[in-house]
């Protein structure tokens, strides 16, 4: 597996000033477009490829940005971050999901030694974090993919407003539940990647990472029978539990994104907490399947490679397959080392080539 070559993500004026561009932690193709989310805003940003002679991409503009709170209600209400971690895309719907995590304050420079202790000691919950939204997507007059609120009998809906959060479903989880009163950088509840298969969804956690196993949730989200604009989770098991956990052995990384390939998931793996370390791209072989399993042993999966990142910089945060002949995948990067980022405000991202 080797880095092919990179490409430009360019975006407008009001992207960088929020920082967008250098804070993406989640891709997915659509076509000729990529949707693209950073986890300072609320907000998910469509770029449309920018292809050479020979119809290769060389880069990805035009950007057109999609507020969440324009499709589907959030809990803090508009202003406040959702920290989209993850986007997934299938059968016509766009899927975005939150962090579902708290966070400790930082310790800023100049703190004295009481404000840095005080600061250390606050832990923040901010409830756009703790959301799973389902966007009907519909092809405009340019033939291009446009998010839409409502489209015939589609609407877009949210997982997250009545104590129903992913966070919710795992309260009384004998592995997952300590770790919800934990801030995510602690080794708390971290989600960072989704992919779906069918009428499935698979939520790839960087934490908690349990005695060196990484963390997956299955889930059926569907439409609230009493409000089109809700979600709620459908039995996975025939025992009527709502949710299922998978364990990876990922040698003591947590997942930072998910992606499906085929019946196959890439699973992007990273450190779990705040700290530089070795990135791997990971295939777990027939992951969808019905009978896939709940513990899964560094045998079963296959180590594609490891990717570059940085010393307090470039961290891989999101892979999404490319439609170009070969397999290739788009990596992006959250923290990007500074010669990623362009003179004209864009970033580079890198094509890998799987083989």
């Amino acid at each position: 597996m080797i880095v092919e070559r990179r490409v430009e993500l360019r975006f407008g004026q009001e992207s960088r000033e929020a920082e967008t561009h250098t804070n993406l932690s989640a891709v997915r193709q659509d076509g000729r477009c990529l949707w693209v989310a950073g986890d300072e805003t609320a907000t998910i940003e469509r770029l449309t490829a920018v292809t050479d002679d020979e119809g290769r991409v060389t880069g990805y503009g035009g950007q057109v940005t999609v507020a969440l709170a324009d499709l589907v209600p959030l809990p803090a209400g508009p202003d406040e971050e959702a920290d989209i971690e993850g986007l997934a895309r299938a059968d016509g719907w766009l899927w975005a999901i939150g962090s579902h995590s708290l966070k400790r304050k930082k310790i800023k420079p100049g703190n004295g030694d009481a404000k840095a202790r005080k600061r250390l000691a606050a832990v923040v919950r901010e409830d756009n974090r703790y959301i799973l939204a389902r966007i009907p997507l519909v092809t405009g007059e340019d033939g291009l993919p446009r998010a839409v609120r409502d489209d015939g009998d589609r609407t877009a809906a949210v997982l997250g407003l009545d104590k129903d959060s992913i966070a919710d479903l795992l309260a009384d989880d004998p592995h997952l539940a300590p770790f919800l009163p934990i801030p995510s950088k602690d080794n708390g509840l971290d989600i960072e990647g989704v992919a779906v298969h069918g009428d499935r969804l698979y939520i790839g956690l960087r934490g908690p990472v349990l005695r060196g196993w990484a963390v997956l949730v299955e889930i059926r989200p569907a439409p609230h029978p009493r409000d089109p604009r809700r979600l709620r989770a459908l039995p996975v098991c025939d025992d009527g539990q709502t949710y299922r956990t998978h364990f990876l052995d990922l040698g003591g990384l947590g997942v930072r994104d998910l992606c499906p390939h085929g019946d196959d998931l890439l699973v992007l793996t990273g450190p779990s907490m705040d700290l530089d370390g070795p990135v791997r791209l990971v295939r777990w072989p027939g992951a969808a399947r019905a009978d896939a399993g709940e513990i899964v042993t560094a045998d079963e999966l296959e180590v594609l490679g490891e990717l570059p990142h940085g010393d307090g910089d470039d961290h891989a945060e999101g892979i999404a397959m490319l439609d170009e002949p070969g397999t290739r995948l788009l990596v992006v990067y959250d923290s990007p080392a500074p010669d990623r980022l362009t003179p004209g405000g864009g970033v580079l991202a890198d094509v890998v080539h799987l083989g």
